[in-house]
């Protein structure tokens, strides 16, 4: 983009005439649009009620009955794949996304990087005078580069946008989020609700991210709209809803209650009869059964997961029928409040006279998920740590289901009946993975208003569209990297002829170990389940064919009479996964693939020191204690009223802490929310220099849990023990880090004193150490000594 000097320098200014137009800011045509994408998570096809389902969504039917609706738009199958898909107008694979970026694997189509030769939409219109803005949900920037000592390259800033508010990495809490304003970890605000109670009494002025985010994105576009406002915007909008932990207004849920109390069979059924009578789906479109890969194993003898099959409804006891019933209420909450907080933005970009030149592309990243297993979940940590929730847990927590108390996960049944018609869910190639509404809106640019659109659409198509619509041509450099080619196809053609025949020539699909492949209306789809199957054998699957452009619902297989056109296909998925980069395959459970060694900023070590008055740091480059012994000393000096959080990691849902409180040590260890396991020093604490901490002392092991021995240590002398549990799967799937003199997110326990962020006082904390070496505890206590004294 720069532009040669076109003046004339003289020896005297005088003499010399200026040319500012290499030094100008880039300028967007007078009259180009704005460009706003809105990006749901895990909502499946057929949730919402502008494409038949349950869940009222009043802003997003708004912009459908006054734009376009497409039934036939597909994603990757998970979050950030479909993102940088949607970014960069590639397939997920050519751009280093096989899978979320925390569960890359080191080879060209999976590494969590996307690459400079493949620039973002924001890179390409920052530099064609737009101003970008992107607020929410990021996730694609690989764990090593989350935390302050690393490059911010793949942070939104370092991808093209402008300014950034939200949260890094693939899910957080809603009470409580993981916040980063441009380069920089931020607190909340302030306070949400501080527990079941007060949640119940309603959200008021309470915080709620979904509230935050919406007001962050007024307040982006007013900056700037009032310095210069004929200047357009692109702003990327990805709410935290509707990923777990499902986290809405009670009030908002239980304007649900008898919604689904018929069940999720009953429920799928008129999802899909609203469907037919709104021309969404073919009227021959019909439902396969709940657990469609019921009976398929693996060359030798392994069945699909447990997690993903689904319970039939008939089978639930009234309990079970309750809190199943209300984990959909509380889904469907978040939902309808979340859309209601994107109607403050849609009235205000309406209010200022921008709505109408706003290309609006609203989207969900990937199918309903599944990952609250048959019974739903109170913890979606269970998944990530290979544990099958227990419905007694669940029953429990039926009163505070989505409160700051909870981290919840509605169940696979639910997850079915919101991708009806389509088959299986996030994280599998099937339709109930990749098939998700689009509505897009462009009052000024699109003639057709309330109508569908059947044309066979992908995440990657989307930037290429945006394109054709501004009339930009794919640059062949941005910021000095030869880009490589758009692999999408603009379906810029579909907007005012609604009969016009799909011009996508084909569509690859990978997902950890799902495959398939799309062309003229067949789909052809490796019998392979998905991760956590640990199947292997790719070679050996067979594979299945349909006809999706009539058999939405993937029922009828029809391999046996087109065996060449399905041979054809397969040899064409072989010959794109080489052009994409998408093998080598996958399909480890989840505890191997999320706990697979990666970079880091520093090589692993047996000790580390952390430090009072610091930012968070990430668990993905915090010391790792999972299934391993470990001891934590902190050297403090106290005064009598000493009292806070020395030291924290994780968060109530899983995670420890060491605090001081009534003047005793205490240390929690809150095994995924299940087992608060407290431990309470048998003494009071002295005044002064000293060496507080815990240590963990393993006797052992199952896949599931690492057993062993707490013990406290007051200066070298042992104040209390008990025998208790850790997980050997992380804490939290991103976020909630480890923090000294402070827990800044969701509470490891509801025991600390004071309020949040639960501040240490009563003196000083020199630092922390913690050891994974095995050395006995006093070797640790005279180290943390010794460093003492020498400062």
């Amino acid at each position: 983009m720069t532009k040669p000097f076109k003046g004339i320098i003289n020896l005297d200014v005088r003499d010399s005439v200026p040319d500012w137009t290499p030094y100008e800011q880039p300028k967007a045509p007078p009259g180009a649009p704005n460009v706003l994408f809105i990006v749901w998570d895990d909502t499946g096809f057929g949730a919402l009620s502008p494409f038949g389902g349950p869940i009222q969504t009043p802003t997003m039917q708004r912009l459908a009955d006054d734009g376009l609706r497409y039934s036939q738009f597909h994603t990757t199958a998970i979050c950030s794949p479909t993102r940088a898909s949607m970014l960069t107008g590639r397939n997920h694979t050519t751009v280093g996304m096989a899978c979320i970026a925390e569960a890359t694997t080191g080879f060209p189509g999976s590494n969590g990087h996307i690459p400079f030769e493949t620039a973002t939409i924001a890179e390409v219109l920052g530099e064609r005078g737009y101003n970008t803005y992107m607020c929410g949900k990021w996730h694609c920037v690989p764990e090593d580069e989350t935390n302050m000592a690393s490059s911010k390259r793949n942070w939104p800033t370092g991808r093209g946008f402008e300014r950034y508010y939200g949260f890094l990495g693939g899910e957080t809490n809603s009470w409580y989020p993981d916040l980063v304003q441009d380069q920089q970890f931020v607190d909340q605000p302030y306070d949400p609700p501080k527990d079941a109670a007060e949640w119940a009494e309603g959200l008021g002025d309470k915080y709620h991210l979904s509230k935050d985010l919406a007001d962050h994105a007024i307040s982006m576009i007013a900056d700037a709209k009032q310095v210069a406002p004929e200047r357009p915007f692109f702003m990327y909008f990805c709410p935290g809803a509707n990923h777990a932990p499902h986290h809405p207004p009670k009030e908002w849920a239980d304007q649900y209650k008898g919604v689904f109390d018929e069940g999720y069979e009953a429920i799928r059924d008129k999802i899909l009869a609203n469907q037919k009578k709104m021309g969404i789906v073919p009227t021959s479109t019909e439902l396969g059964p709940i657990n469609p890969l019921a009976g398929l194993k693996s060359v030798d003898g392994k069945e699909q997961s447990p997690f993903d099959l689904v319970r039939p409804w008939d089978s639930l006891s009234e309990p079970e029928k309750q809190i199943m019933v209300r984990m959909a209420e509380v889904y469907a909450g978040l939902c309808s409040y979340t859309d209601h907080e994107i109607g403050r933005v849609i009235d205000y970009l309406d209010k200022t006279g921008e709505l109408d030149n706003t290309l609006i592309v609203w989207i969900s990243d990937n199918g309903a998920s599944g990952e609250g297993g048959p019974d739903g979940s109170i913890n979606e940590n269970f998944f990530f740590n290979g544990v099958l929730p227990e419905m007694k847990d669940n029953l429990a927590m039926l009163d505070k289901l989505g409160s700051p108390e909870t981290y919840n996960h509605y169940s696979t049944g639910w997850a079915m009946a919101f991708n009806t018609p389509c088959k299986m869910f996030k994280r599998h190639t099937w339709e109930g993975g990749v098939a998700d509404p689009m509505v897009v809106h462009w009052p000024k640019g699109i003639k057709a208003k309330g109508e569908l659109r059947d044309q066979y659409t992908h995440c990657s198509d989307i930037v290429p569209t945006v394109y054709e619509c501004l009339g930009i041509e794919p640059p062949e450099v941005v910021k000095g990297y030869t880009q490589w080619p758009l692999e999408g196809t603009s379906f810029r053609y579909s907007f005012d002829e609604g009969a016009a025949e799909t011009q996508k020539p084909s569509q690859f699909y990978v997902m950890l170990g799902t495959r398939a492949i799309w062309r003229d209306g067949w789909k052809a789809e490796a019998l392979h389940a998905g991760a956590p199957s640990d199947w292997s054998h790719f070679a050996e699957d067979q594979w299945a064919l349909y006809h999706v452009q009539e058999d939405r619902s993937e029922v009828h297989d029809l391999a046996s009479e087109h065996p060449e056109l399905l041979r054809e296909l397969i040899a064409l998925w072989y010959s794109q996964a080489g052009q994409f980069f998408g093998l080598p395959l996958e399909d480890r459970t989840a505890i191997e693939v999320l706990t697979t060694p990666r970079p880091q900023m520093s090589p692993p070590r047996d000790r580390y020191v952390y430090y009072p008055n610091t930012l968070e740091v990430p668990e993905a480059v915090a010391v790792n204690v999972r299934g391993r012994s470990f001891t934590i000393a902190a050297s403090v000096d106290l005064t009598s009223d000493a009292s806070g959080v020395i030291f924290a990691h994780g968060a109530q849902f899983g995670g420890h802490a060491l605090y001081i409180k009534d003047g005793r040590l205490k240390y929690n260890y809150n095994y995924l929310g299940l087992a608060a396991q407290e431990l309470v020093a048998d003494a009071a604490l002295p005044t002064g220099p000293c060496v507080v901490g815990v240590e963990f002392t393993k006797s052992g092991q199952t896949p599931a849990e690492t057993t062993g021995t707490f013990a406290l240590f007051v200066d070298g002398t042992q104040a209390g023990s008990m025998q208790g549990k850790i997980q050997n799967g992380k804490f939290n799937l991103c976020g909630e880090g480890l923090n000294i003199g402070r827990d800044g997110g969701a509470p490891v326990t509801l025991d600390y004193p004071g309020s949040r962020p639960w501040a240490f006082s009563g003196g000083t904390i020199e630092q922390v150490i913690i050891d994974v070496s095995g050395d006995p505890y006093l070797d640790l206590e005279k180290e943390a000594i010794a460093m003492m004294k020498r400062d």
